[in-house]
């Protein structure tokens, strides 16, 4: 596999540990679950991140398939910055200022 490296946003990684918080309050299997969706999804990304959809600021995005979460990223000189985790409901583009950089 040719994995481009990758990083999380420290806000980005504080989202995942949230997230992953709130499912192991429901059951550990859930937070599991959730864990393992956001690893494939990065895996994904890594893989071919050119095909994915534009989103704001100069970024693209993935939609989680399980979960109502989606993953904002840009591609750069070196690697995958993970911006965001961002739950679908949460206020649009709150994350826009991580990509200033």
């Amino acid at each position: 596999m040719n994995d481009r490296p990758f990083w999380f946003h420290p806000d980005a990684n504080a989202e995942v540990l949230s997230a992953h918080d709130r499912y192991a309050e429901v059951t550990l299997e859930l937070a599991e679950r959730f864990q393992l969706e956001l690893e494939r999804s990065r895996q994904a990304i890594a893989r071919n991140p050119l095909t994915w959809p534009a989103y704001l600021c100069g970024t693209q995005r993935y939609l989680m398939k399980s979960f109502p979460y989606f993953i904002v990223f840009r591609v750069t000189k070196i690697g995958i910055e993970i911006i965001a985790v961002a739950h679908e409901r949460q206020r649009p583009g709150y994350w826009t200022q991580r990509t200033v950089s």
